[in-house]
């Protein structure tokens, strides 16, 4: 049986000592590797005020990624609504797929836009208490859920980002109303509004999460495609998948669930050498859950440098603990281990290190490893 397909999740990072266009062109020049590697799918993350990340403009940086390519589906991973209109959302894509016909994905997010009606400054909602790490039967490690994301969501930098992203007064919709219109403009069934381009554009849409809340089981009410996250919330990943598929509904766009899962991986030409190409992983990832934003992506040398703490280990736990990182058999066998323990159809590989020549090869040596290679 042949293997799942592998696809791209890119967040367009920016190393240290470099700048945001140079990184611009790494990802264009990584799209065009991918796509001769056998990748299904390009997918860019959108991320703002992050002094480490480029990707700020989903839309912008898949139409450089697109031109620059052929074959490979290049979409929005994901497109946060919580500061968009559906229109706006659908007038982009339309024009991505008018330009790029058939290639084109749409992922949509929700982001920490607090919810309607909640006052200014109101608490976040309560989160359970993590619980123990556990091991599936397939040889999955599920770490304790992280407890973190209302602290992050209440940063300084965090409620900035909101200001700047929506206009004063403005009031998002919820979820499940912005994606309904979304998917009426998309099909020509919204009341007295056609979307040029947009209306009937050839996108593929699908929804994007971390948990098994609202974004799952609309995903699965809508019968789309659904996307988790196991590499920004590794603790909750079975949850969203099995909440989706008990939401599934076959739709026109779908007959039966289809659910990509994430992971960050590492590759290099043994153990010990990914491990050196990985080391800038964890000041990074605390650089963003401390919610000052993601760095600039540092060198072995930097990470190096970083004093620890047992606040800043515990605050970086499960995603270092979840990070795939090693040879591309060592790689390959744990991405199996998640397809197998989630049913994955496919998965998303996201990969950062220093140098972007690394980059690539870690994809291209993942790729000969799955089998996925052209």
């Amino acid at each position: 049986m042949p293997p799942v397909p592998l696809s791209v999740l890119d967040l367009v990072p920016i190393p240290s000592g470099s700048d945001a266009a140079a990184a611009l062109r790494h990802t264009v020049e990584l799209a065009r590797a991918a796509e001769e590697f056998g990748y299904r799918r390009y997918w860019l993350a959108e991320h703002h005020l992050n002094p480490g990340v480029a990707g700020s403009v989903p839309a912008l940086v898949i139409q450089a990624v697109a031109q620059a390519t052929s074959r490979i589906r290049v979409g929005s991973g994901a497109v946060l609504l919580g500061h968009r209109t559906p229109l706006s959302v659908v007038e982009e894509f339309g024009i991505l797929d008018a330009l790029f016909p058939g290639r084109i994905d749409l992922g949509l997010g929700r982001s920490g836009r607090p919810r309607v009606g909640a006052p200014p400054g109101a608490a976040a909602p309560a989160v359970p208490e993590p619980g123990e790490g556990t091991f599936t039967d397939e040889g999955l490690y599920v770490p304790p859920r992280f407890t973190g994301f209302a602290r992050l969501l209440r940063s300084p930098r965090f409620q900035r980002q909101l200001e700047l992203l929506q206009q004063p007064g403005a009031q998002t919709p919820a979820y499940a109303d912005q994606l309904a219109e979304l998917l009426d403009l998309l099909a020509g069934t919204s009341p007295g509004a056609r979307a040029v381009p947009g209306t009937d554009a050839d996108v593929e849409v699908w929804v994007l999460g971390s948990s098994g809340g609202e974004s799952a089981e609309l995903a699965g009410e809508r019968g789309l495609p659904f996307a988790a996250n196991y590499h920004v919330s590794p603790g909750t990943v079975l949850e969203a998948v099995g909440a989706y598929r008990a939401a599934f509904k076959p739709s026109a766009a779908l007959a039966e669930p289809y659910v990509v899962v994430s992971a960050d991986v590492v590759v290099g030409e043994d153990d010990a050498a990914a491990r050196e190409l990985a080391a800038g992983y964890a000041p990074w990832v605390r650089s963003i859950r401390s919610g000052e934003g993601a760095i600039p992506y540092p060198t072995p040398e930097e990470a190096g440098r970083h004093q620890w703490t047992a606040e800043d280990r515990e605050l970086v736990a499960d995603r270092v603990d979840t990070q795939f990182v090693g040879s591309a058999g060592t790689v390959a066998e744990r991405l199996s281990v998640l397809q197998r323990a989630t049913g994955a159809d496919e998965l998303l590989v996201t990969t950062i290190t220093h140098d972007p020549v690394d980059r690539v090869r870690s994809y291209e040596l993942l790729g000969r490893e799955w089998g996925i290679a052209r």
